[in-house]
């Protein structure tokens, strides 16, 4: 399809309109930090292009003007709000018996986004390795730390490949001003937990069988099989609490403990931020079956599990992700 097209009537606009709106939800996600957040970016940024196209007749690329359009929405959604965060960049590691566990409010956390949301379908492998590598969690987490015109400028020349020029255009700046700014950017990052994490690879048959291990002992609850699989400095997340732990030991202790409701869990496969995901469901409802408990986000290196990332929203993300709302027995 032509970037500029005649666009007859509302079925004409969507036409033109829709192919973008993966990577426009990829790109808001990355500003925004949310997937709820991000597909309500989107979806302002097509009502406004799609009541300004009769006006844009083709002054730029349609690729150029939505990110444009994209852009503002973000920025002025991010005016004044605090930054998302991962709880280990909130508070210091946690005990493994806390004596109250505390909440935070939704806006506070960086959260998980299934794939299809955010990356395009085939293309060349290495571009689509590269956009998986750009929505992990721990990435996503570091961009938070940059002023949002920082995060804009940076996401569009290191992760889109935009040249100075466009970027400059589309911030209607110049181009010393976003060479300067990416410095910036660069800087902040390279200070972050991101730079000693390893780029997302392939599922590979390594992987695949760490997985099916990990399923395996889970699901038995077998805590000597399952901290095996985990690095020695792994680390467990649960949104909304603020709590989080490191290490063999106190992840153990944990699910032995609080944790202990997930004994005789079942975990539904699905992927989330480029890398393995489950849906985990915990024991309960009529009938003996079981209810939605989690969305377990894993992060891996080195052929163990660095992160297991818990997010307990499940009113909101088993439905986002197309997970059964409860697993019969």
């Amino acid at each position: 399809m032509s970037d500029v097209a005649t666009v007859d009537g509302t079925a004409g606009a969507e036409l033109q309109l829709e192919p973008y709106r993966v990577q426009l939800t990829g790109y808001c996600y990355r500003m925004l930090g949310s997937a709820f957040e991000a597909e309500d970016a989107v979806q302002e940024t097509m009502v406004r292009a799609w009541k300004g196209l009769d006006r844009f007749e083709g002054r730029s690329a349609l690729r150029s003007w939505l990110y444009r359009i994209a852009t503002n929405v973000c920025l002025d959604m991010l005016n004044g709000s605090k930054r998302r965060a991962r709880p280990m960049d909130l508070t210091a590691v946690s005990s493994a018996t806390p004596a109250t566990l505390t909440t935070q409010p939704e806006v506070t956390w960086i959260g998980p986004v299934p794939d299809g949301h955010v990356l395009a379908d085939g293309g060349d492998p290495a571009e689509v390795a590269a956009q998986r590598d750009a929505v992990r969690l721990a990435f996503v987490a570091a961009l938070q730390h940059l002023a949002p015109r920082q995060r804009a400028v940076l996401i569009l020349r290191e992760v889109l490949a935009w040249k100075a020029a466009e970027v400059a255009e589309l911030l209607d700046t110049t181009v010393a001003s976003v060479n300067s700014a990416l410095q910036r950017a660069r800087a902040t990052l390279a200070a972050s937990e991101i730079s000693d994490t390893d780029p997302v690879k392939p599922l590979d048959e390594e992987q695949r069988a760490l997985l099916a291990r990990y399923v395996d002992a889970f699901e038995r609850y077998d805590l000597d099989s399952l901290t095996s699989l985990l690095h020695e400095d792994a680390t467990l997340s649960m949104p909304p609490y603020d709590l989080w732990l490191r290490g063999h030991d106190d992840i153990r202790t944990w699910l032995l403990g609080h944790g202990i409701g997930c004994r005789g869990s079942r975990l539904v496969p699905t992927v989330a931020n480029g890398t393995p995901a489950f849906g985990q469901y915990r024991p309960g409802g009529p009938g003996g079956g079981h209810e939605p408990w989690a969305l377990q986000v894993l992060e891996i290196s080195a052929g163990r599990i660095t992160g297991l990332n818990s997010f307990l929203d499940t009113e909101r993300l088993f439905p986002l992700f197309g997970l059964p709302p409860r697993l019969d027995p």
